[in-house]
């Protein structure tokens, strides 16, 4: 079992750190006992003492891609049951047969594992899915049924969103409220044994027509579905609605602590009605779960609903699920995140229960917290221009090839050194020459000296040109003496540093370079079709040349390239005589800039 978190090392404070501590030292669950799995009341009471001192979950349905919220929602989970002597559960909440897939599946079992969490504790697999509870969830409808506390209704679904009123109205009773237990179990397995069409009937909870609050109107229960299940086929044609298995499924699990956004405040009145109403029939294990609410992450430039995500998909607005424009658990991974920044993000923003906006840069920032440290450094022209040093020849002499050294990583020498080879002819960006240079600028201009890193000064002379215009050429002269980490490297004083790539052993590459998706900071809130706050510069590819260390660059590697930003290794199309590198993120926040 995992040790308490330390109180000297313990997380940031937040509401709820604050209710487990207050539950723990109140010992509310210490008395609880565990079968081993999930079970009913008789089952769990039959159990050793409980070895977790809390239980969470992870639920996701298995409908879509996990995406950045979802990645804060897993790392507050797992991370509670790790940092107080817990367990989390990685549960499937597949109660909805026709939009459900085994892909989606494992791709959630995939993300979870990437984000640094398991659902393996205390020497067994805690991997459940709603649908093993079906049977469960039956018997907990007849027992409602059986009780009074449950009925088939058989009204139109027009008839009943009539007849539920609104916040100004009470809602109506149903002609068929009135029907006895007998009456309403006959008729509620016809349902379960296929005698009844789909959207014939539901079974719904008898609670209150009238109360304000209209979750408790008398809720659905089951609704009938001829549809087969990717888990238990066709075997059932009646599915348990979320709200109605949610709870259970929790209750079954011994979950404690149940931590959900805010947009299930309201169904809290029902989770409590239905778990009390359980208790009191013997059913389920005591003490019953608690539900407990937090703001979901609404993150700037970012669409996070999986319906909106999958549009893009479907349309082709993106390249798939794993686009590293998408804020998709597999998309920011192609992108180049790492496990760590993301839970680093999801530490520094905290839990909280009021609704408002990250904005973009708070993740970039974690991020590049998290590779500044790990990413080895590499020089890239994503933009070339030739430049040839004209008195090369004489200085160094005809054909001469100078090897350079660059460290792997600045503040790690133990990474080595990687090499570089200054010639004749190298590859600059295109943007560190100017003819005509702008107030300030230090670079490449006819008659001004600048330092090629790790290499040598030059002193720019001037350029060649097409018919056109455009420059096809940058001349210097090479100032002797001046090599880098050499005795005469500061005898003459140059003001700018650019980058370079030999053009003797320079490896040609395509870079991606990705930006935000949309141009608007909530592309989801306003009247416009989302669709049309695409950003159009999204993405653009530059054929590129880049050093000679990375033409054995494995796919996920992850770098530095000096001057530009952070690039990984594409995790699909990088390959030994084809190089993609997509690009992370800047060195520093520069969007509207």
């Amino acid at each position: 079992m995992t040790a308490p978190a330390d109180k000297d090392s313990a997380k940031p404070s937040n509401f709820l750190r604050q209710i487990i501590e207050r539950d723990l030292e109140q010992g509310h669950y210490a008395q609880r006992r565990w079968s081993g799995q999930p079970g009913d009341a008789a089952a769990q009471q039959a159990g050793a003492p409980d070895p977790a001192r809390i239980r969470t979950r992870f639920p996701p349905e298995p409908n879509g891609y996990l995406h950045v919220g979802h990645a804060k929602s897993i790392c507050l989970n797992f991370g509670l049951a790790r940092d107080y002597g817990g367990v989390c559960h990685m549960r499937f909440d597949d109660t909805n047969p026709e939009k459900e897939e085994q892909e989606y599946v494992d791709g959630i079992l995939d993300a979870v594992r990437w984000l640094g969490f398991s659902w393996e504790a205390n020497g067994s697999s805690h991997l459940y899915q709603a649908s093993d509870y079906f049977d469960f969830m039956y018997r907990a409808a007849e027992h409602l049924v059986s009780q009074g506390l449950a009925y088939v209704d058989e009204q139109t679904p027009e008839q009943m969103r009539a007849n539920r009123g609104d916040f100004s109205r009470p809602g109506v009773d149903s002609p068929f409220r009135n029907r006895t237990p007998q009456e309403n179990l006959v008729r509620l397995r016809q349902m379960r044994d296929g005698q009844l069409a789909d959207g014939a009937a539901v079974l719904r909870a008898k609670i209150d027509m009238a109360s304000p609050n209209i979750n408790l109107r008398d809720p659905a229960l089951y609704r009938i579905k001829h549809a087969e299940h990717h888990a238990t086929g066709t075997r059932w044609c009646i599915y348990p609605m979320y709200t109605f298995a949610h709870p259970i499924e929790d209750a079954l699990e011994n979950i404690t602590h149940s931590i959900c956004t805010l947009e299930f405040e309201d169904q809290r009145p029902f989770y409590d009605w239905l778990l009390d109403r359980l208790r009191e029939g013997g059913l389920i294990n005591t003490p019953q779960p608690r539900q407990y609410e937090f703001a979901r992450l609404n993150l700037t430039y970012v669409v996070t609903s999986k319906r909106k995500l999958k549009q893009l998909v479907d349309e082709k607005h993106v390249s798939g699920w794993d686009d590293p424009r998408m804020p998709t658990v597999v998309g920011l991974r192609r992108r180049g995140y790492t496990p760590e920044s993301l839970q680093l993000f999801a530490e520094r923003i905290g839990v909280t229960k009021a609704q408002g906006w990250i904005d973009f840069s708070t993740l970039e920032i974690a991020l590049r917290d998290d590779l500044d440290a790990k990413a080895g450094r590499a020089m890239a022209v994503i933009e070339p221009v030739r430049l040839v040093i004209d008195n090369w020849d004489a200085v160094m002499g005809e054909g001469h090839l100078e090897p350079c050294v660059a460290p792997v990583h600045p503040h790690h020498p133990e990474r080595g050194q990687r090499a570089l080879t200054f010639g004749k002819s190298l590859w600059i960006e295109r943007g560190d020459f100017e003819e005509t240079p702008p107030k300030g600028y230090n670079r490449l201009f006819p008659g001004n000296k600048v330092r090629l890193k790790y290499g040598y000064v030059i002193e720019c002379t001037g350029c060649d040109k097409d018919a056109s215009g455009q420059v096809t050429t940058v001349h210097a002269q090479l100032i002797e003496g001046t090599k880098s980490g050499t005795p005469g490297a500061d005898s003459v004083k140059a003001k700018g540093v650019i980058t370079w790539v030999g053009a003797s052993d320079a490896v040609a590459a395509e870079v991606r370079l990705y930006d935000r998706l949309f141009s608007v900071p909530q592309p989801d809130t306003g009247e416009r079709d989302f669709l049309e706050e695409i950003n159009p510069a999204s993405l653009s590819v530059a054929q590129a040349w880049v050093e000679p260390s990375l033409a054995k660059s494995a796919p996920d590697q992850k770098f530095q390239f000096e001057r530009h930003g952070y690039f990984v290794a594409d995790r699909k199309d990088h390959a030994p005589g084809r190089l993609v590198f997509n690009r992370t993120t800047g060195l520093k926040d520069s969007w509207g800039k």
